[in-house]
C-alpha cells in the first residue's frame, strides 16, 4: 500500500514539473513589424520573419504593417503602435540626436539584428560632363565648382539626408551650386532616373543595391561613370549620418569597371528597450538561427550571415538581444 502510494505521489509530482517546466515549443508569439510600402523588399521581409520565427516557436505570427517607412516606423515603436519595425540605421542616428524631423531626442529604440547593410549611396554623373570638366571623384566637384545640375531622394527620404551629407563633406553647399550656375533637384527615385537619362541632371546620388534595375536603365540611355569618395569625405559621412563604408568591387559596372568606395545605408529591426528580456532573446535567437528564411526572400538578400547581423553600432542592441549574441560568440 505505501509502496503504491509513493508511486503516485511521484507521478503526481513529475506531472507536476513537467507543467511548470517552460518549453519553447510551446511558446508563441503573435506581433507586427512595420515596413514600407506593400510589395517591396522590406515587405518580403516581413515574410522571411514571419518564417524565421514560426520554425521556432510553431504557432507564431509576425505579420507586415505598411508604413511611411523607418522616420515613420520610429514614432510608431515608441509609441507602442508596433511590435518590430525595420528601421535604417541611419534614421536611428537622427532619431537618438533629435534631429529634423524629430523634435526632441527618442532614445527608447534598441535592435535585434542587422537585417542588410548594402544599400550604398550611389553617385552616377553623366560620363560626357565628367569629362568636360575632369571630374573623377566627388571631391572634384568642390575642387572644380562646375555648372552641375544634382538631383537627390526627395525631402524626408534618408538617402536624402545622407546625400546632403556626401556634398557638406566635401565642403559643398546648395548655395554654392547655385552660385556656379547649377541647381540641386529633391527627387522620388525614379524620377532622378528620368532626369539623369534626359539630360536634365547631371548627377544623381541616391541609395540603391548594386545593379539595381534603375541603374541599368539609366547606364542604358546615357553613357554614365559611377564616383568613388576619398577615406575621409566617407568617415565624414558615417560619423555625421550612422552610415557604414561599403566598396563597390572593380568590374561590378562595365561602364565604369573601377572600384568605388562610399557609404551605405544599412537596415535594422528594432524594437522598444522595454520588450521584456526573454522575449527579446527569443526572438534574436529564432531569427539568428533561421537566418536563411530571412536570406532566402530575394537575390539580393543572399550576403546575409550572423556575422552581418550582430554589427549594428548606431544605437544599442536590446540587452536580451546581446544575452544571445553572447553566447553565441558575435559579440
Amino acid at each position: 500500500m505505501l509502496t503504491s502510494l509513493k508511486k503516485c505521489l511521484a507521478v503526481t509530482l513529475t506531472t507536476a514539473a513537467l507543467l511548470q517546466a517552460p518549453s519553447a515549443q510551446a511558446e508563441s508569439y503573435e506581433m507586427t513589424v512595420a515596413g514600407a510600402s506593400p510589395g517591396g523588399l522590406w515587405s518580403l521581409l516581413g515574410a522571411g520573419l514571419d518564417s524565421s520565427v514560426r520554425s521556432a516557436y510553431p504557432g507564431s505570427k509576425i505579420t507586415y504593417q505598411t508604413s511611411g517607412g523607418g522616420i515613420a516606423n520610429i514614432g510608431l515603436l515608441d509609441r507602442g503602435q508596433a511590435d518590430l519595425a525595420i528601421i535604417h540605421d541611419a534614421e536611428l542616428l537622427l532619431a537618438q540626436s533629435g534631429k529634423a524631423p524629430f523634435v526632441k531626442p527618442i532614445r527608447s529604440i534598441n535592435v535585434l539584428s542587422y537585417l542588410y547593410v548594402w544599400a550604398p549611396m550611389q553617385a552616377l554623373i553623366r560620363s560626357s560632363f565628367a569629362e568636360e570638366y575632369g571630374i573623377k571623384t566627388l571631391e572634384d566637384i568642390a575642387r572644380v565648382e562646375p555648372p552641375i545640375t544634382i538631383t537627390i531622394n526627395k525631402r524626408g527620404n534618408i538617402a536624402s539626408n545622407v546625400a546632403v551629407e556626401m556634398l557638406n563633406a566635401i565642403g559643398v553647399t546648395e548655395a554654392d551650386i547655385e552660385s556656379w550656375g547649377g541647381k540641386l533637384i529633391y527627387a522620388a527615385s525614379g524620377e532622378q532616373v528620368s532626369l539623369i537619362t534626359d539630360r536634365r541632371a547631371d548627377l544623381m546620388i541616391n541609395s540603391l543595391f548594386v545593379r539595381h534595375s534603375s541603374i541599368q536603365q539609366a547606364a542604358s540611355s546615357v553613357d554614365l561613370d559611377l564616383l568613388t569618395l576619398d577615406s575621409a569625405t566617407i568617415e565624414a559621412v558615417n560619423k555625421a549620418s550612422g552610415t557604414i563604408p561599403f566598396v563597390i568591387p572593380e568590374g561590378t559596372y562595365e561602364w565604369s569597371p573601377d572600384k568605388v568606395n562610399t557609404p551605405s545605408l544599412g537596415a535594422t529591426l528594432a524594437v522598444r528597450d522595454d520588450m521584456d528580456d526573454e522575449t527579446a532573446y527569443n526572438l534574436t535567437k529564432a531569427i539568428f538561427e533561421n537566418y536563411e528564411q530571412v536570406a532566402g526572400v530575394h537575390p539580393a538578400m543572399k550576403a546575409l550571415t550572423p556575422e552581418v547581423m550582430a554589427s549594428v553600432d548606431v544605437v544599442p542592441y536590446h540587452p536580451g538581444a546581446l544575452k544571445y549574441l553572447k553566447e553565441a560568440g558575435l559579440r
